[in-house]
């Protein structure tokens, strides 16, 4: 609730320091006495429009400041911790502006947004009047209400829940979707390059082996030719070998005579003629294996080439031809698993949607049986408000599938048609100022504050009814009052009377100036001032017998004065 309002150098009001109680408080004062002044100044406290019009003449800066307190689980402490403030304790609001239109806001000493100020405000004041453009005038917060009234939460929740599951399933898709168009070329690119590696088939150290033998098979034929006079010096005639065994034969006849004196020569020569031998026959051995084949060469020439131009178009030396040929066969694996992921993506979606859809159905049903509920309570409150010839309906509308949401799919508006037979439209364009105050006023009562915020002011919203109208305006205020702090500016007697409260605002002029004076009224000054709404400006015995009577409805407050200069 609304505890205190402190106002400085604010239009006409230099200091103005005001409490407020729960409950009905009622606010009276001769026109122009300054009551939309301090509606003004409230506003601007919670985020509402600013003016360098506000700023008395002479000052520099026009300051208000608002306390609330609110119980312990309302939204705006919600809000404000959300943005990181302190949403514990009382909330102080103050708003000032400057003669240069600057102004500043601060929740708590911490200075804030105008867009969160106006957020928490909102959630903590509502002002209805005929040039009230907000609370139940903005179609936009019709279906909570509605919701609220119906105590839809469970319905709601579980549709909201839908909703963020199938969106979670959705963006999902969707990023998916993204990145099997990005990887559709990647896939026939890594397609391929894993069937040319494959074909290719490389292995590590491949390139080496097939350069080496290449050398080797370009350089055979001269290897041959020396490869064949070797053999020659070895075994053509008059080779070593033959000269070799020729001279081994003859020491061999001369040794049996010799008595052991050529025993060393025969051996050396018998060690010589085996390894000439087995140097023939190495050499042999390596002319057949070095015998140049022409056909040998060329495929190994094809096949070294065509691994550096491989190497080469993929980047990177021919030993790394095995790995990279690997990863790109883990990452076409990885794809082809993506494209799987995708259908089990798209297969959720559709679970999700089916839910989503149900979920919607059954909230659809139960706000239309609330529809029904609430147009019945507001229709009960209509008659004794003079507007019984109006009818009220609460248009529950489906919406096309790109502008549902978490909400569901229902587009709910309040709407009234003022005569019979009449078309319905909406609150603001279809009912006259004094209507549309009674309107809002019996939705407050048939909603059961639902929905609302926890301070509710109401700007004469008995302009234009009198008698037991505004007899049943007052009675519904002080119903509306028993779940919220109501105030209510009003010229009534009759709505006057049904306060808990009673603050009357009221101008004179003191030293050369122009003061604002409002003060909570006790039981005498309380009558005093019923009596002059009934009378005028002249008050008669009648009419204060006729103020008591309307007084008996309500009971006395404590007296309290506060006067600004």
């Amino acid at each position: 609730m609304l505890t205190s309002l402190s106002i400085r150098d604010f239009v006409l009001i230099e200091r103005l320091d005001l409490e407020f109680e729960s409950e009905l408080s009622v606010l009276t004062g001769e026109t122009g006495a300054g009551k939309s002044i301090l509606l003004d100044a409230l506003g601007l406290a919670t985020g509402g429009r600013a003016e360098r019009g506000f700023i008395r003449t002479g000052s520099s800066t026009a300051t208000v400041s608002a306390v609330f307190e609110p119980a312990g689980d309302h939204p705006s402490r919600a809000a404000l911790r959300g943005n990181g403030l302190d949403g514990d304790g009382p909330l102080i609001f103050r708003r000032s502006i400057g003669t240069d239109g600057r102004t500043r806001a601060f929740i708590n000493d911490q200075p804030i947004s105008i867009g969160l100020m106006r957020e928490a405000g909102g959630l903590l004041l509502e002002v209805h009047g005929q040039h009230d453009d907000r609370g139940l005038l903005d179609a936009n917060g019709h279906r909570g209400l509605l919701d609220a009234f119906g105590g839809l939460d469970e319905q709601a929740g579980a549709a909201a829940q839908a909703w963020r599951e199938l969106r979670a399933c959705e963006d999902a898709q969707a990023t998916e979707s993204e990145l099997q168009s990005k990887t559709l070329a990647e896939h026939e690119y890594l397609q391929h390059m894993v069937d040319e590696l494959g074909a290719l088939s490389p292995r590590s150290d491949e390139e080496n082996e097939l350069a080496s033998s290449r050398a080797l098979m370009m350089a055979s034929e001269k290897i041959a030719a020396d490869l064949n006079d070797a053999a020659d010096a070895l075994t053509g005639h008059g080779g070593i070998e033959a000269r070799l065994n020729l001279a081994l034969r003859r020491l061999g006849r001369a040794q049996a005579y010799a008595q052991g004196k050529l025993d060393d020569a025969v051996g050396a020569l018998e060690r010589a003629a085996v390894e000439a031998s087995e140097a023939r026959i190495a050499a042999e051995k390596a002319l057949r294996a070095l015998a140049f084949d022409p056909r040998a060469l060329e495929r190994n020439e094809t096949r070294l080439f065509a691994l550096r131009a491989t190497a080469k178009k993929y980047g990177g030396s021919c030993d790394a031809l095995p790995a990279k040929l690997a990863e790109a066969q883990a990452r076409l694996k990885a794809i082809e698993g993506a494209q799987t992921r995708a259908r089990e993506l798209a297969q959720a979606a559709t679970v999700a949607r089916a839910k989503f859809e149900a979920a919607c159905a059954i909230l659809s049903n139960a706000r239309r049986v609330a529809a029904e509920r609430l147009d019945e309570r507001v229709a009960e409150e209509l008659g004794p408000l003079k507007l019984d010839r109006a009818q009220f309906k609460t248009a529950v509308d489906a919406l096309n599938g790109e502008a549902a949401g978490p909400h569901g799919r229902d587009r709910v508006e309040f709407a009234i048609s003022t005569n019979p037979g009449a078309p319905f439209g909406p609150l603001s364009k279809i009912a006259s100022g004094g209507e549309l105050a009674r309107f809002i006023l019996a939705l407050k009562v048939a909603l059961a504050a639902q929905g609302s915020a926890s301070t509710l002011i109401f700007d004469e919203v008995d302009r234009g009814v009198g008698g037991a109208v505004a007899d049943a305006v007052g009675e519904r205020l002080a119903r509306l009052a028993n779940g919220v702090q109501v105030l209510v500016v009003t010229h009534s007697p009759q709505v006057a009377a049904r306060g808990r409260h009673h603050l009357r605002v009221a101008k004179a002029m003191v030293g050369g100036s122009m003061a604002t004076f409002v003060e909570t009224l006790d039981k005498a000054n309380r009558r005093e001032e019923v009596a002059r709404m009934l009378a005028g400006a002249k008050v008669s015995d009648e009419a204060r017998a006729a103020a008591d009577k309307l007084l008996a409805v309500a009971p006395e407050a404590p007296p309290k004065r506060r006067r600004a200069t």
